[in-house]
């Protein structure tokens, strides 16, 4: 494990009394081609953490303003944990409140312009294209209750196995398509790549599954279910879905720097694991979930979509489900629950959204798994942005 003596030469009292001044730290030079898993992974650890309590306007469609007082000493006392490796490989911070940016850090492998490379947080992000696709009148909200073959004109039913044409777009964004295909029968498909090209990748869901039973199925997190959703995109929306995410969904946010990799079994972008963000436009995502679909008074997302992705289709719990490639939580402080809608990704890769207090939080990191931060971050964090 590599030393992190430069985090911990930081006391509690001079990291409290002296955030960070000046510009985020940056990988000088970057270029497309530079933003990738494994050339992040090369990134050297930034030589001391930085903590900035007013973060820099940027012009990248984000609000900033200024943490102050019982929030900022309680803001700064847990960024110095995380600078001190009490909660693991984390990369970077970001707290919005009542929808401005109050606190920017980066710590390790964290860069402001450096896309940070996102696991299964990428399925929310495909959430929102169909949601977009919605909005946009190229699908419609009853559409959610269609079988999937049925958008994709290359398939041949004819050779599906039972159940497969039941199988809604609803039900896949939920992980409940029922699809099981047996791990040999997987090694022989990928042996013919080019059967599994554009269309192909469904219809080998569809064929080779062991038989679907009806509805209601067995929740089952696997990257069968948002490539569904990712073909349903392409097969509707005008031109690709790659541009179309570029357009109409990364335009409209005003996100420009990222990289989502394209996946070369099908041919179109990947849904499960591969998408690349900056810190400060995840925290947009966060924004439009909390603001209903809205993202500057525009209408990206319909309201009613928006609510039904991010609610408790599935309950895991008593205190946590799954809606449409998001998930909920309910944490309990004090005598209190409160909620939270949230896009999840290994690594530690967070968009935390509490609407009680207004309030998306950010979290990058490198974990080997999901890391503590969903257990200690908001009991940490959430109190003091709680009635203000």
């Amino acid at each position: 494990m590599k030393a992190r003596l430069p985090f911990l030469l930081f006391s509690a009292s001079a990291l409290l009394a002296e955030p960070s001044d000046g510009l985020a730290p940056e990988v000088a030079g970057l270029n497309a081609a530079a933003v990738s898993y494994a050339l992040e992974a090369k990134l050297p650890d930034l030589e001391k953490p930085f903590l900035s309590t007013k973060p820099q306007e940027l012009k990248d469609g984000i609000t900033v303003g200024e943490l102050q007082g019982a929030q900022k000493e309680t803001v700064l006392k847990f960024a110095h944990e995380i600078a001190d490796g009490k909660h693991g490989e984390i990369d970077s911070l970001l707290i919005a409140h009542h929808g401005q940016l109050l606190f920017e850090s980066y710590y390790r492998r964290g860069r402001q312009n450096y896309p940070h490379y996102q696991m299964s947080i990428t399925k929310s992000y495909t959430a929102m294209a169909v949601g977009r696709a919605i909005q946009l009148g190229y699908l419609k909200m009853s559409d959610l209750d269609r079988p999937v073959y049925s958008f994709l004109n290359e398939l041949q039913p004819a050779k599906f196995v039972a159940g497969a044409k039941d199988v809604t777009l609803a039900q896949a964004m939920n992980m409940k398509s029922g699809v099981r295909i047996d791990e040999t029968k997987v090694g022989e498909l990928v042996k013919n790549p080019a059967g599994l090209k554009g269309q192909g990748q469904i219809q080998a869901y569809f064929q080779h599954s062991a038989p679907i039973p009806a509805a209601p199925r067995t929740f089952k997190y696997q990257s069968s279910d948002p490539s569904m959703a990712m073909q349903v995109v392409q097969a509707t929306v005008p031109g690709s879905a790659a541009e179309f995410i570029r357009k109409e969904l990364f335009g409209k946010l005003s996100i420009t720097n990222y990289n989502w990799e394209t996946d070369t079994i099908s041919g179109w972008p990947k849904s499960a694991a591969g998408a690349g963000l900056l810190s400060r436009d995840m925290v947009k995502w966060g924004l439009l979930v909390l603001d209903k679909g809205k993202w500057h008074g525009e209408q990206l997302i319909p309201a009613e979509y928006v609510a039904k992705a991010t609610s408790r289709i599935h309950e895991n719990s008593d205190t946590n489900g799954y809606g449409y490639f998001w998930w909920t939580d309910d944490f309990k402080i004090g005598d209190k629950s409160y909620h939270a809608m949230e896009g999840r990704g290994a690594g530690g890769q967070f968009i935390f959204t509490f609407p009680e207090a207004d309030l998306v939080v950010v979290v990058t990191a490198h974990q080997k798994g999901m890391g503590s931060m969903l257990k200690n971050l908001p009991p940490a964090l959430l109190p003091a942005f709680l009635g203000r």
